[in-house]
C-alpha cells in the first residue's frame, strides 16, 4: 500500500503525562511524527493534539484505534485532508546587508509575513501558511543567511460544519 501523508485530530483531558503517552504510542509503533501541536481548547480541561504523519490506510486506521484505547483520549479523527484547512506558524531570523533590505522587503510582502524584530543588518520575520509555503519562503531566504529559525507544526480545523467533536 502507498504511504500518504495524514493529519490526527485528538482531543484528550489537559492533565500531564498525556502527550507522552499519546507519542508514546507512536514511539512502540516506530511510526515518525512529522509535527505535533498541542493547546487548550476554549474549555481549558480539554486540549487539542493536531499529528502530522505518514502511512497506509492500514497505518491510519490501526494508530487512530490504539490512540482510542487510551487513558484520557476522549477522540480521535483522521482529518478529511480535502475538507481541512491547514496552517503552520514560523519565525525566523536572518541578516542582510546594506542595500538588500529593499529586496528583503519585496519578499516579505509577496509571501505576506510579518516583521516582528529588526535590527541594524538581522530581521526577525514570522509567516503563517501552508507547509508548502512555509517551505518556499525558507529557500527563498536560505541565501541571505538564516541564523534561526523554529516553526510550530502543523495544526488544522475542519472546512465549514466540518468539526471536531467530543463522543460524549
Amino acid at each position: 500500500m502507498a504511504s500518504s501523508k495524514f493529519i490526527l485530530s485528538i482531543l484528550v483531558n489537559n492533565e500531564a503525562g498525556v502527550l507522552t503517552r499519546v507519542s508514546s504510542l507512536f514511539s512502540r509503533r516506530g511510526f515518525n511524527i512529522d509535527s505535533l501541536s498541542v493547546g487548550e481548547t476554549e474549555n481549558p480541561l480539554i486540549s487539542r493534539i493536531t499529528i502530522s504523519a505518514k502511512g497506509d490506510e492500514y497505518t491510519k486506521e490501526q494508530l487512530e484505534k490504539q490512540l482510542m484505547k487510551l487513558h484520557d483520549v476522549i477522540t480521535v479523527e483522521l482529518m478529511d485532508m480535502e475538507n481541512t484547512v491547514m496552517r503552520e506558524l514560523m519565525m525566523v531570523k536572518v541578516k542582510f546587508k546594506k542595500g538588500e533590505l529593499t529586496e528583503l522587503m519585496s519578499a516579505i510582502s509577496v509571501f505576506r509575513a510579518k516583521v516582528i524584530d529588526l535590527a541594524s543588518n538581522t530581521a526577525t520575520l514570522e509567516l503563517t501558511g501552508q507547509s508548502s509555503k512555509v517551505d518556499a519562503f525558507i529557500e527563498f531566504l536560505a541565501p541571505y543567511g538564516i541564523i534561526e529559525l523554529c516553526r510550530t507544526g502543523v495544526t488544522a480545523i475542519g472546512r465549514g460544519d466540518y468539526i471536531l467533536k467530543s463522543e460524549s
